[in-house]
């Protein structure tokens, strides 16, 4: 009897063939597996980038609080008697925080009509004061229609859009889909709601607001020379207290019996009724010109526009009236505060153009005159905290000073800053952009207004970038 025998699983029909589809289904389960561990691997990469990105994001921040207060402190230090502090007295870029650093991005208030085309390319950093800006709230259509790119039709509309006089309003803005406010400003953005208003005309060509052009901008006249818009120029903060740091008031020129104790105690009884009888006042004697008592001795009381007129009448040299011109004030001491003055220590060329061609001063005046100040401020850094250097730099005949003799636009102080922090976190990343204003006005710093400006994009400049960049690659 023939016994049976049992082939080996391989040699039975179709084995080879059982064999290769377990070995493809194997390899299938392989790279699926693999797969899914590299997709894993991948979102963990990802997911580990993100949660660093968001942790340098949040030291980018915690930067934008520190620089702030870093900035608290170097005003409460260096802004004193409104004082405007330079770079040079503290740090303003590069600041170092923990793994963070922080830039303060500023202007530069040298150029002139002349250096405009050799502007730099890279952004200067610093502190901007706001009075060197025009403020919206103060402001007269003559002005702000001098201001670059700005029409008579915009310049209406600023003024249109802050009157409370509703029946004086002439522009509809039912199209829009909102009413004219009919009330004061209150920040420089509240301009893009204005009738008429265009990007071009509120930002220029200096898209990201960092005073150069830089990135994708183009300039508008070509080269490196930057063209802003209104938000470069104008202001809602600027103003200045009507009393000394410790709350008591200034004195007033139109006021005869605190001004002649002032004059008494700082140049002597004999000397004060000279300065008294040249702006005017009847101090008994019977000589002097007299201005508002006409050619005899003098009266009562006199209307001085401004602490600047009464600087050129009273016959006061520089050295002699810087002596009191932190005393004095042409406003009553009813008003707390006074509002909307420039500060030509600090204002750009545009702005003074704009102020000076605002007074009835013709262009090539108001031009002339603006680079001046602008020349003489930049030579004589540390003889210009009175409002005297302003007769100086310019000439008493000039009609730039007797214009602004009559108004109480001009100051030589400063009080609210800008400071516009750019912060990067670790390895550069997680970048962050705020602007704080701050005001001194009782003394303590305190920021009034902050916007996020993040969203404009990178306004350090390349060599920033550069630097980053070097530093943080192995």
């Amino acid at each position: 009897m023939r016994t049976a025998t049992t082939q080996p699983k391989s040699a039975l029909p179709g084995g080879h063939l059982v064999q290769g589809s377990v070995l493809i289904i194997v390899l299938w389960i392989a790279i699926g597996l693999i797969s899914v561990t590299l997709y894993f691997a991948d979102s963990m990469t990802m997911e580990l980038r993100a949660a660093d990105n968001r942790a340098s994001g949040v030291a980018a921040e915690q930067a934008l609080e520190g620089a702030a207060r870093y900035v608290g402190w170097a005003l409460a230090s260096f802004a004193t008697n409104g004082a405007m502090p330079t770079n040079t007295l503290f740090t303003c870029e590069n600041i170092q925080i923990g793994d963070a650093r922080a830039w303060i991005i500023g202007r530069d208030s040298t150029l002139t009509t002349a250096t405009a085309g050799t502007a730099a390319s890279e952004p200067v950093f610093g502190l901007v004061d706001e009075a060197s800006k025009l403020n919206l709230n103060r402001v007269s259509t003559n002005t702000l229609e001098y201001l670059p790119n700005v029409s008579t039709d915009i310049a209406e509309a600023i003024i249109d859009w802050r009157s409370t006089n509703a029946s004086a309003l002439s522009f509809n803005y039912g199209a829009q889909g909102y009413d004219a406010k009919h009330g004061s400003f209150e920040s420089v953005d509240e301009l893009r709601l204005i009738y008429g208003m265009t990007i071009d005309v509120l930002a220029g060509d200096d898209i990201n607001r960092n005073g150069v052009i830089d990135g994708t901008e183009k300039s508008l006249t070509g080269g490196t020379t930057v063209n802003p818009g209104l938000l470069e120029y104008t202001t809602v903060f600027s103003r200045e207290p009507n009393f000394h740091s410790d709350g008591s008031s200034l004195t007033n020129v139109n006021t005869q019996t605190d001004l002649q104790a002032l004059l008494n105690s700082t140049f002597g009884s004999g000397r004060a009724n000279t300065i008294l009888t040249a702006v005017g006042y009847n101090t008994g004697g019977t000589g002097g010109g007299g201005r508002a008592g006409g050619g005899g001795g003098g009266s009562t009381t006199v209307s001085l526009a401004s602490v600047l007129q009464f600087y050129i009448e009273s016959g006061l040299s520089a050295s002699d009236f810087e002596k009191i011109a932190d005393d004095l004030t042409s406003t009553a001491s009813t008003n707390q505060y006074i509002y909307g003055r420039v500060n030509i220590n600090t204002a750009s060329e545009p702005v003074l153009i704009a102020l000076f061609m605002g007074l009835n001063i013709d262009e090539q005046t108001a031009t002339t005159a603006a680079d001046t100040l602008i020349t003489y401020r930049t030579q004589n850094a540390d003889n210009i905290g009175s409002i005297d250097w302003l007769v100086t730099a310019l000439g008493q005949s000039s009609p730039v000073v007797m214009s602004l003799a009559t108004r109480d636009l001009v100051t030589t102080h400063a009080f609210q800053f800008s400071a516009d922090i750019a912060a990067v976190g670790p390895l550069g990343r997680g970048y962050r952009r705020s602007r704080f204003v701050f005001d001194i006005t009782d003394g303590t710093p305190k920021i009034i207004y902050r916007e996020d400006l993040s969203r404009l994009g990178w306004a350090l400049g390349a060599k920033v970038r550069e630097n980053l960049v070097a530093q943080n690659t192995p």
